[in-house]
């Protein structure tokens, strides 16, 4: 089951550094929430708090709530691997494991937790998260080849089929189209479209066109200038945020005039 997550007065902080300041959002079950603005305005590194992904980097630490479905996500005691089975993450650049079959790629981050699957629910496991990544029928053949002999876009589908094979209930995507071609940019973005029936996918992206193709909501942030802590300016309906923002600095980013 999909899940929504309520964000509240979350500042994310590296070292002393003020990183994101003081962002409330509530991101809805079985939708496309996409996160624009400039470079370097915080989007990516709130993304990353949602799983608790940043914390990989040192002196990174947050202040306030993510809640998934009332849950907080930072409480007391919460293991920060159960997040990240929960809330999957696909990156900007493909990265399936070099050395590992496309079968074993599908199944790393399973075997990670340490489920003990038998070989049959582990087959059925696997091409289930192909045909949910629209990656079956391209490699049912050579399963035991590895990943990385995949073009850019099927790698990066791959990547898609390994975070659905954990079962989570939320996936998050970090820019990612931005190494691939147009057309399989266009397979990613098919597939968001379909992914949003299971799962509630936040997608960072600089594409505007992209946020307009595949979100049903659109968070726009910003920063004051370089130094500056990353802002949510404005959140709403994707539409609403292209053709009528509340927001002088929203129209302007959308419209191209700045960014």
């Amino acid at each position: 089951m999909s899940k929504r997550i309520d964000v509240k007065d979350l500042n994310v902080y590296y070292g002393d550094f003020l990183a994101v300041e003081d962002v409330s959002i509530a991101i809805e079950a079985k939708s496309v929430t996409a996160f624009i603005g400039p470079s370097g305005c915080g989007k990516s590194t709130f993304l990353r708090t949602l799983n608790r992904m940043h914390e990989v980097l040192p002196g990174a630490r947050v202040e306030g709530e993510v809640l998934l479905d009332g849950d907080n996500l930072y409480g007391a005691g919460v293991d920060p691997v159960t997040v990240r089975s929960q809330i999957g993450m696909v990156f900007q650049r493909p990265n399936p494991f070099p050395t590992m079959s496309i079968r074993d790629n599908v199944l790393a981050g399973v075997k990670l937790n340490n489920k003990k699957i038998s070989k049959g629910e582990a087959d059925a496991l696997v091409e289930s998260s192909l045909q949910g990544a629209n990656l079956w029928n391209e490699v049912k053949d050579r399963l035991e080849k590895p990943g990385s002999g995949l073009s850019g876009g099927q790698q990066q589908r791959l990547c898609i089929a390994r975070a659905i094979a954990v079962q989570p209930q939320v996936i998050l995507m970090d820019e990612p189209c931005s190494a691939l071609d147009p057309i399989s940019t266009l397979a990613i973005e098919d597939l968001i479209n379909e992914l949003k029936d299971q799962y509630t996918v936040v997608i960072v992206t600089h594409n505007m066109q992209q946020a307009a193709r595949v979100s049903d909501k659109t968070a726009f942030f910003n920063i004051a200038g370089t130094g500056k802590p990353g802002k949510l300016i404005e959140y709403g309906n994707t539409q609403n945020i292209f053709s009528n923002p509340t927001v002088k600095a929203t129209e302007d980013y959308v419209s191209g005039r700045f960014g």
